[in-house]
């Protein structure tokens, strides 16, 4: 149950929405099942040389969707590799 708070006393001041912990974990879960579903993936043809051009057309599919992503350079990779 979400809960506000009561009225601002001034124009300035700012309502509050107050979550519990375990709302937000059940928001947050949620959403990101919802998001996580994907269709499953075309069957592949029986010929090697069918299933071969499907799967390069299913990676450049991919290649193309990746480069319609804007990263910032302040984006910090996942690993840092050091020799």
């Amino acid at each position: 149950m979400v809960q506000m708070s009561q009225e601002p006393a001034t124009r300035n001041e700012k309502r509050e929405t107050k979550f519990t912990r375990r709302q937000l974990a059940i928001a947050l879960s949620t959403s990101a099942i919802v998001l996580a579903q994907t269709p499953p993936p075309p069957p592949l043809p029986q010929n090697p040389d069918e299933e071969l051009k499907t799967v390069r057309d299913a990676i450049h599919q991919n290649a193309e969707q990746l480069a319609k992503v804007e990263v910032p350079m302040s984006t910090e990779p996942a690993v840092h590799f050091r020799a």
